[in-house]
């Protein structure tokens, strides 16, 4: 069975949404939770499902973590709410082996604090007609890895960045541990 690690620093809806999803599968299995914020909501909804969680600070990126990931050698490590930027250290121990959701269509509304609200936002102020989820590969820039897949859906009716991300949510919901279980496949 292959070894998913996911690293999440908010609510952990995604997060638990791939932990469900893979636990009626015979694919793969999360292994470990990590996480940077030890009040994110993320920590409680992944051991309530009985998924380890590995709660760090940012100094102990290359060190504990880099440490911690070696050992439980995860096939694919996906970020799922984590807003840190990945070390240059653990993508080189990793090359493809990590990946990332965006909760727009890129390479538009990228690059440093752009999530969440921030990228709704953004959106909705450009008037645009369509919005959608990027999950791309995790280099040593903001969202600008190799992209794997995209989603678009119409936000033509949406009036506020709150009903946006219901929209985009529900994407993310759906496609994300789909695509996860593709790359999983192909390794």
């Amino acid at each position: 069975m292959k070894k998913i690690v996911l690293f999440a620093s908010g609510s952990g809806s995604n997060a638990e949404n791939i932990i469900r999803y893979f636990q009626n599968t015979a694919t793969a299995k999360v292994a470990a939770v990590f996480c940077n914020n030890p009040q994110a909501q993320v920590t409680h909804r992944s051991q309530a499902l009985d998924v380890p969680v590995f709660i760090f600070s940012k100094d102990e990126f290359t060190g504990k973590v880099l440490e911690e990931l070696v050992s439980i050698k995860p096939d694919l490590i996906v970020l799922a709410g984590f807003l840190l930027k990945f070390p240059s250290k653990l993508i080189a121990t990793f090359p493809d082996k990590i990946v990332n959701i965006h909760p727009a269509l890129l390479p538009g509304y990228g690059g440093k604090g752009m999530y969440g609200m921030h990228v709704h936002r953004s959106v909705l102020e450009n008037r645009d007609a369509e919005s959608g989820i990027s999950i791309h590969y995790v280099n040593e820039h903001y969202d600008e890895g190799n992209i794997i897949f995209t989603k678009s859906v119409s936000i033509s009716d949406c009036a506020t960045p709150e009903e946006i991300a219901i929209k985009i949510q529900a994407l993310e919901h759906k496609h994300y541990p789909e695509i996860i279980e593709k790359l999983l496949a192909v390794e």
